[in-house]
């Protein structure tokens, strides 16, 4: 029997052979346990085969919750993940904040010894006994000089530091490439990320007989390689979402579509081109850089879990901290006190009051409105910014890449008396 579980920031879904689909309410303090419980729900012991696509990682990250790291690098080279590329992520925009750096300065580790670029050793490095890390540390990211080229120094590194009982992410098994800053980032990024991911898909594999996990590229692979590469599973949940979305496009005959996956936490889109989503050899996740193979998704903080609020402006902002699945939306009942995004849907009718959610019984109008006045927001104004931010990712990946061209053409309306101007893409085909 092959099953399909999908671990989302407020809803697991499970599906069955049959097509049979339950949604069940995540449990982010192990996201395994809501794989369990789905499966116990249709009946399913032990299915021969899991296949599971999991936000676990895109959530910790853009909500913060990800593990504290300490970073090894070479001597002089401490900053380079803070000085970045220092570019401007908005050109006219004096008040935009940079993401923060993922390691504070207090945890970078600088070491001597240097690899040069042509792979050959310049200076031995040492001292790799007497590197000291923060116990409150939760992981170590070892990223030296042209390691990409010659491991050695990191295997060194990571070996002694290993041995005294450190997780460590060396960039070499991570991201062998060059590019010093994306690749640091993506390998602090992997390893903030694996206390977060490996205790849960470790925890899978006694769920079925064999577990695959979708990558951010869109391909299956082991529970265990997983848990080890936690970083290439940050658009795990978004890759499936639009494999699937273009499969369902293609069979309606429309090779060339836009997948758009809401989910509880944030919005998944993607250009799809030929029947296939487009690959990109890096992506840009909370701002962050991430070297690794992946689908060409952009996502936002923006779903039916988003809070809104007002800034220190008093202009409303919706997301992108989430409430999640606990306490989650105020309308489902479980202590949240937050307006968020479902709660302004509830509120303006497009879901139908009385509507009850599985296992959450009838949403509560009544604190879904009490919370929106006690935010000081309208529901519609949440609707209105949360819509425009995903208009934004839709554009993002399309209009504003090139990818689909408009221009002005004339078509008749309804009326005979008069035409409409509309605009569509010029590689849209009409009916006959």
């Amino acid at each position: 029997m092959r099953v399909g579980a999908d671990s989302g920031g407020t809803f697991t879904d499970i599906v069955d052979p049959s097509g049979r689909i339950l949604k069940v309410p995540s449990t982010p303090e192990d996201p395994g346990e809501a794989v369990r419980a789905g499966l116990a729900q249709l009946g399913i012991d032990r299915p021969g085969f899991l296949s599971h696509g999991t936000t676990v990682a895109t959530n910790a990250l853009l909500e913060g919750t990800v593990a504290r790291v300490a970073l090894v690098t070479n001597s002089g080279f401490a900053d380079v993940i803070e000085i970045a590329r220092q570019d401007r992520p908005s050109l006219y925009d004096p008040w935009v904040d940079r993401p923060p750096p993922l390691v504070s300065r207090t945890d970078r580790i600088e070491v001597e010894g240097r690899i040069g670029p042509d792979g050959h050793e310049i200076t031995p490095v040492v001292g790799v006994e007497g590197i000291e890390v923060d116990p409150a540390v939760d992981a170590v990211a070892v990223v030296l000089l042209h390691s990409d080229l010659n491991p050695a120094h990191e295997e060194l590194i990571a070996t002694g530091l290993r041995r005294r009982g450190w997780d460590v992410t060396a960039s070499h098994e991570v991201s062998p490439e060059f590019r010093e800053y994306e690749r640091t980032v993506t390998t602090v990024l992997n390893a903030a990320l694996r206390p977060v991911c490996s205790s849960y898909l470790k925890g899978l594999r006694a769920m079925a007989e064999e577990v695959a996990v979708m990558t951010s590229g869109g391909a299956l692979v082991e529970a265990d390689r997983a848990s080890q590469v936690p970083a290439s599973l940050l658009l795990s949940g978004p890759a499936a979402g639009a494999r699937a979305a273009a499969v369902v496009a293609a069979a309606c005959g429309y090779p060339d579509a836009l997948s758009f996956d809401m989910g509880g936490t944030s919005t998944d889109v993607c250009l799809i081109s030929g029947g296939a989503p487009k690959m990109a050899a890096q992506q840009v996740v909370a701002g962050y850089p991430v070297r690794l193979p992946a689908l060409d998704i952009h996502t936002v903080g923006a779903g039916g879990g988003s809070i809104a609020g007002l800034d220190p402006g008093g202009a409303l902002v919706v997301g992108p901290r989430s409430a999640g699945a606990v306490p989650g939306p105020v309308c489902y009942g479980r202590g949240g006190t937050v307006p968020t995004v479902t709660d302004a849907n509830l509120l303006t009718g497009r879901i139908p009051l009385g509507s009850a959610f599985s296992g959450l019984g009838t949403l509560d109008e009544r604190a879904a409105a009490d919370a929106m006045r006690a935010a000081g927001v309208d529901p519609g104004g949440v609707l209105r910014v949360v819509n425009t931010t995903m208009v934004q990712a839709l554009r993002r990946v399309s209009v504003a890449r090139g990818s689909i061209r408009r221009r002005w053409r004339w078509w008749p309306s309804a009326g005979r008396d008069r035409c409409t101007a509309v605009r569509w893409p010029t590689n849209w085909v009409w009916p006959r």
